[in-house]
């Protein structure tokens, strides 16, 4: 999100866990410093410097490096979930999960926040896997990881924009306190992390098909960059030019971030809306199953 869209909605977040009872504490690294309950203004320095590119993208194989540089750094799923099970934080809202890209028995693409489910006991509350990634894939490697998928008050894991993949849930809980149940299990028995899928909220005047048309488009799109930029390579290992192909990658971490934005473009910011709306909703989800989990005591 644009800045300083992106320091409007961490508030937001923040105020919608507060307004379900629990305490929030935004997670990052700022100045080399590993920190969990960012100030607004640590915030603010964030997110400006996010649009900027001064902020480094850290998943738990970056965070030494931003640690040792005494650099600035926004923590990804994985990189959220090692900080906050440092600090004995047990649940942690998010947009959505990374997980198997397409394309990947190729590319062996797999984010790092699958085998960070795995080991870090924290309860991951958002609205499954992003909608660009492969969710069947997904599904099935947290389910050969270990990794539990709640479905909150739905029998089908959602879509991240669409509250519909095909694929049934594992388990279901009904509310915060059938929720806060199995969380606590899964933790008592010291079985690492697990995820509760909670499905996005309508959005007065969008339309799911057109972000679902649109996230067709993003992924053709992004094939068709990969394979210029691959051609580009074939030429040059070939001596048939200096290069070429696209100026840039659309691999790896990059991937999620480009597909992202080209939906952005095709909806006209509608997915946009989506996507803070889901924010918003998975914060009140994660802060009431925080509540339940202290055993109904509010921090706050």
């Amino acid at each position: 999100m644009p800045y300083p869209k992106n320091v409007e909605v961490a508030l937001a977040v923040e105020a919608a866990v507060r307004a379900a009872g629990a305490t929030p504490a935004t997670i990052g690294v700022v100045a080399g410093v590993p920190t969990v309950g960012l100030s607004p203004d640590e915030i603010e320095k964030l997110g400006k410097g996010g649009a900027l590119g001064t902020v480094r993208k850290l998943s738990r194989r970056d965070i030494a490096a931003c640690v040792a540089a005494k650099a600035d750094g926004a923590t990804t799923v994985s990189g959220t979930m090692l900080l906050a099970a440092a600090a004995g934080v047990r649940v942690f809202v998010t947009g959505g999960l990374g997980g198997v890209h397409r394309g990947a028995a190729e590319s062996f693409d797999v984010s790092a926040d699958v085998p960070e489910l795995a080991r870090s006991p924290v309860a991951v509350v958002c609205a499954f896997a992003k909608s660009v990634l492969d969710l069947p894939k997904t599904a099935q490697l947290l389910e050969t990881a270990g990794v539990p998928v709640v479905g909150f008050g739905t029998a089908e894991l959602p879509a991240f924009f669409s509250a519909n993949s095909g694929i049934a849930a594992p388990c279901t809980a009904a509310d915060a306190g059938e929720a806060a149940k199995i969380v606590e299990a899964h933790f008592r028995m010291r079985l690492g992390g697990l995820v509760i899928a909670v499905p996005p909220p309508r959005v007065e005047g969008v339309d799911l098909r057109e972000i679902d048309r649109a996230v067709e488009g993003a992924l053709a799109r992004a094939r068709a960059a990969a394979a210029e930029e691959e051609e580009g390579k074939r030429r040059a290992a070939g001596g048939e030019g200096r290069g070429g192909g696209a100026s840039s990658s659309v691999s790896g971490a990059k991937a999620t971030p480009f597909l992202l934005e080209a939906i952005r473009e095709a909806t006209g910011g509608k997915s946009l809306e989506v996507n803070v709306a889901l924010m918003l909703n998975n914060a009140a989800v994660g802060g009431a199953v925080a509540v339940a989990l202290a055993g109904g005591r509010r921090s706050c």
